[in-house]
C-alpha cells in the first residue's frame, strides 16, 4: 500500500503542477459555458441593417400583402424595416424558370439577400421556396413561413364568406408547459431544457474526464517504457502496485478537476437561484460518474500497456472515444422514449451504463432494482477490467519492439 500511495502521490503532484492542468481547470468550464451560451446569443442577435428580399409570385395574389406585412411586422432597433420586400414577377403566365434565373443572378450579385418563389397558381396549391446564398439564416425562413401562412389562411377564409379579422380575434394562443411527475405522481418543476442540460452536462463532464485522464494514463506508460524508466520503477515495486498507483493518482487528478468545476456550478446556482438538478438524482449521477471513470481508467491502462508509440496510442484512444460519443448521439431519442426497450438494453452494456443512466435519471427515474443492478454490474465490470488490465500491464510493461497481437493479449488476460 505504501508503494502504491507513493506512486499515486508522485503522479498526482507531477500533473497537478503543470501549466496545462491549471489552464484546463479554468479554461474548460469557460469553454463549456461559451459553447452553450454564445450560440444562443448569436441566434437571438438582431440584424443591424435592412435585408432586401425578392418575391416571385405565380399566383399574383400574395406579393404586395406579403411585402406590407414583412415590412411592418419586423423592424430594426433604429425603427427601419428589417426586410425590404421587392416583387420581382407576379404574372400567372410568366416564364417561371427565366424569372428564377434572373432572381438568382441578382442574389449572386448581392442585389438582394434572397428570394421567395410561390409556385402555385392558386391559393389551394401553395408551394413556397426561399433561395439564398446564406441558407443558415433560419430566422428569415421561419418569418417568411409565418407571414405567408397567415396571408394564405386569411384569403382562404375570405373566399368562404367569413371575416378574417373575426377569425383572428377568435384564434387561441396556447403555450403548453411541460411538468415532470415523480414516481409517486407528485409535481416537479423540470422543463425539457433543465432535464436535457443536466444529462448533457454529466455526459460532457464524464467525456472530458475520461478522455483527458485516459490519455494521460496511456502517455505516462508509453513515455516510461520508451525512456526505460519503467525498468527502474518495477525494481522498486511490482507492476500491479505501479499500475494501481497510476490509476489512483490520475483518478485523484480527475476528481480534483470535477470537484473544482462542481464548486463553480454550486456558486453559480446559489448566485442566480438556479437548481439544475435535485440532490437525490445528483448523488446518483455522482456515483455513476465515479464508477464510469474507474471502469474506463482500467480499460485505458489495459489498452495502452502493450503500445509502444504515440501513433498507436492515438489510434486506440480514438476508438474508445467513439464509444463515449454514442450516448451523446442518442440523447434526443432517449429524451423522447425513456422507457424504450433498446435504451434499457444499452443500459446493461458496461461501456454505456453510466451515460445511459445519466440520460434516464433526470427524465424518468429508473426503478430501484435497475439502479441496484446497474451499480452491481459496474462494480463487477470494474473488478474484471482491473484484473485484466493488471495482467496485461504486468507482462506488457517491460515489453519493447513490435506490439503484441490481439490473440496474444487475450491469452495474457486468460492465463495471467
Amino acid at each position: 500500500m505504501n508503494k502504491m500511495l507513493a506512486v499515486a502521490r508522485w503522479e498526482y503532484l507531477e500533473k497537478v503542477k503543470t501549466k496545462a492542468f491549471i489552464i484546463g481547470l479554468f479554461l474548460t468550464p469557460g469553454l463549456m459555458i461559451a459553447m452553450s451560451v454564445l450560440p444562443t446569443l448569436f441566434i437571438s442577435q438582431e440584424d443591424k441593417e435592412s435585408k432586401v428580399v425578392g418575391v416571385i409570385d405565380r399566383s399574383g395574389e400574395l406579393a404586395f400583402t406579403f411585402a406590407q406585412r414583412m415590412q411592418e411586422r419586423y423592424r430594426l432597433s433604429n425603427g427601419l424595416s428589417n426586410y425590404v420586400i421587392r416583387p420581382l414577377a407576379m404574372e400567372p403566365g410568366m416564364d417561371l424558370e427565366k424569372e428564377i434565373a434572373d432572381a438568382s443572378a441578382k442574389a449572386a450579385a448581392d442585389e438582394i439577400e434572397g428570394f421567395c418563389i410561390v409556385r402555385g397558381t392558386s391559393l389551394a396549391d401553395s408551394v413556397v421556396e426561399y433561395r439564398s446564398k446564406a441558407v443558415g439564416d433560419f430566422r428569415i425562413a421561419i418569418r417568411i413561413e409565418e407571414v405567408l401562412k397567415g396571408i394564405i389562411a386569411e384569403k382562404r377564409i375570405a373566399s368562404r364568406g367569413l371575416d378574417p379579422r373575426l377569425v383572428n380575434e377568435l384564434a387561441v394562443r396556447l403555450d403548453v408547459k411541460m411538468v415532470k411527475l415523480s414516481k409517486a405522481g407528485e409535481r416537479e418543476e423540470a422543463g425539457f431544457e433543465r432535464v436535457f442540460f443536466s444529462a448533457y452536462l454529466f455526459m460532457m463532464a464524464l467525456f472530458l474526464m475520461i478522455v483527458t485522464s485516459g490519455q494521460m494514463l496511456v502517455r505516462s506508460v508509453i513515455e516510461e517504457k520508451s525512456n526505460r524508466i519503467v525498468e527502474v520503477l518495477v525494481s522498486s515495486c511490482s507492476p500491479t502496485e505501479l499500475m494501481a498507483g497510476k490509476v489512483i493518482g490520475l483518478s485523484g487528478l480527475a476528481f480534483t478537476q470535477i470537484g473544482f468545476w462542481g464548486l463553480i456550478g454550486i456558486a453559480v446556482s446559489l448566485q442566480f437561484g438556479i437548481t439544475i438538478i435535485e440532490a437525490g438524482p445528483a448523488l446518483l449521477l455522482m456515483v455513476y460518474f465515479i464508477l464510469g471513470y474507474l471502469f474506463y481508467a482500467a480499460v485505458f491502462i489495459g489498452a495502452g500497456s502493450p503500445l509502444t508509440t504515440e501513433q498507436e496510442a492515438q489510434q486506440v484512444t480514438s476508438y474508445l472515444v467513439m464509444i463515449l460519443i454514442v450516448p451523446i448521439v442518442l440523447a434526443f431519442p432517449a429524451m423522447k422514449s425513456p422507457d424504450a426497450t433498446w435504451l434499457k438494453v444499452l443500459t446493461y452494456i458496461p461501456f454505456l451504463t453510466p451515460t445511459m443512466m445519466a440520460l434516464r435519471i433526470p427524465i424518468q427515474m429508473p426503478s430501484a432494482w435497475e439502479i441496484v443492478a446497474t451499480m452491481a454490474l459496474m462494480l463487477v465490470s470494474i473488478f474484471a477490467a482491473m484484473v485484466a488490465a493488471g495482467r496485461i500491464f504486468r507482462i506488457a510493461v517491460l515489453s519493447t519492439g513490435k506490439s503484441p497481437k490481439l490473440a496474444e493479449i487475450i491469452r495474457w488476460v486468460i492465463t495471467g
